[in-house]
């Protein structure tokens, strides 16, 4: 059986980075609901993340989205994180809502539209030089809607191209973050579809490029563990974009649609060496009907919860039964991990970290949402719109 001790302690220096977007408003294609005390600026989403790090104790570094984080001063912004307990992580680049990208960007026939592109992405480095973040992550919603609408393979070749001058830049100790997505807003092609086309390009371009697994970006039925632990084999996992789906690209809370799978995967990321810091664990979600904080609290949890069960795992008795060939036994032991209360074991490991055993409970207790829906007023709250 796991060391309880070492569990404890694998689960005490946990990382989960809380995404910046998050704290502002968002939701559908068809609605976006504002709520009272939502962020206006970086500098409030910051203070609201810094809450949430607060009462997990696990969720230290803060993602940036530019243009939506976009401030004069990067120093400036870093600096104020640091004193609300908290970082800058990951640098998102955004090269989907301007109208020239409606044919695409970096994959777009018109090399003007393609070089604005690619000096979007060489800005958002050069912020990661200012934020002293390491990834730069990127997504691109490039694709064709009807056949013949573009060259398959000369997208592919643009891709290549405008990720290669890129990744040179990069400095010591950054990386570049590849992320895929089998549709939307594409729907014929989607230029980087699936995690076979983000490793071929990362593998190409060499050591600082990773791909990022989003857990909502997949096909239904897809076996996301399996492709974990091949990236993890490979050595070209950078990191997680966490969320939850029932249809589509749904951002709900991870752990909201099938605990079980994230479960799945933790156990492959313990297993494969990747419960560490060179695996990301980023949250990508929105929260349109519930409450901003205490949803990405809850998130940091379910994270939590996943990778206590995975490091519960007996993987001695499971091997054993593996070699022997014993389907059920094998099947059991992880199942006995799985059907684990870990709830009291995390508890144990906040009081030992000094931190209320309940985030939510010591969050609501705070009276931070009460004073910021007195604070906040007027303004624009930061959101996508819709």
């Amino acid at each position: 059986m796991p060391d309880p001790s070492a569990v404890q302690a694998a689960l005490a220096t946990q990382h989960i980075e809380t995404p910046s977007w998050a704290y502002g408003n968002s939701g559908t294609r068809f609605k976006v609901f504002a709520q009272p005390g939502v962020p206006r600026d970086p500098w409030e989403k910051l203070a609201d993340a810094a809450q949430v790090h607060a009462v997990t104790g696990v969720a230290p570094t803060v993602a940036l989205h530019i243009p939506w984080d976009k401030v004069d001063d990067y120093g400036a912004l870093a600096k104020y994180a640091e004193e609300q307990g908290v970082a800058l992580g990951a640098v998102n680049a955004n090269v989907f809502q301007d109208d020239d990208y409606m044919l695409g960007s970096v994959t777009n026939a018109d090399p003007a539209v393609r070089r604005k592109a690619i000096g979007h992405l060489l800005e958002c480095v050069d912020i990661m030089d200012a934020t002293g973040s390491r990834d730069l992550k990127l997504w691109f919603a490039d694709g064709t809607n009807y056949p013949g609408q573009d060259d398959i393979r000369e997208r592919q070749d643009r891709l290549a191209e405008g990720l290669a001058e890129v990744y040179e830049r990069l400095g010591d100790g950054q990386r570049m973050l590849l992320e895929y997505k089998f549709f939307e807003p594409a729907f014929y092609a989607t230029d980087v579809p699936d995690w076979g086309t983000a490793y071929a390009h990362c593998l190409k371009l060499g050591d600082k490029a990773q791909v990022v697994v989003d857990t909502g970006h997949h096909a239904p039925g897809t076996n996301i563990e399996f492709i974990v632990a091949t990236l993890l084999r490979e050595g070209k996992l950078g990191g997680f974009d966490f969320n939850s789906r029932f249809y589509a690209d749904d951002d709900l809370m991870v752990g909201a649609a099938d605990p079980f799978q994230l479960f799945r995967i933790m156990y492959e990321v313990v297993r494969g060496g990747g419960y560490g810091p060179d695996v990301a664990f980023m949250l990508d979600q929105c929260h349109n009907i519930e409450a901003k904080i205490p949803a990405i609290i809850r998130s940091v949890m379910n994270v939590q919860e996943a990778t206590a069960k995975a490091l519960l795992v007996d993987r001695e008795a499971l091997a054993v039964a593996q070699r022997e060939g014993d389907v059920l036994e094998a099947n059991a032991v992880l199942m006995d991990a799985y059907n684990t209360d870990v709830r009291p074991l995390l508890a144990e490991v906040r009081e030992e970290m000094g931190l209320d055993p309940d985030p939510i409970a010591a969050y609501r207790r705070s009276g931070w949402q009460q004073q910021i829906a007195i604070e906040r007023v007027g303004g624009t709250q930061a959101g996508w719109g819709a």
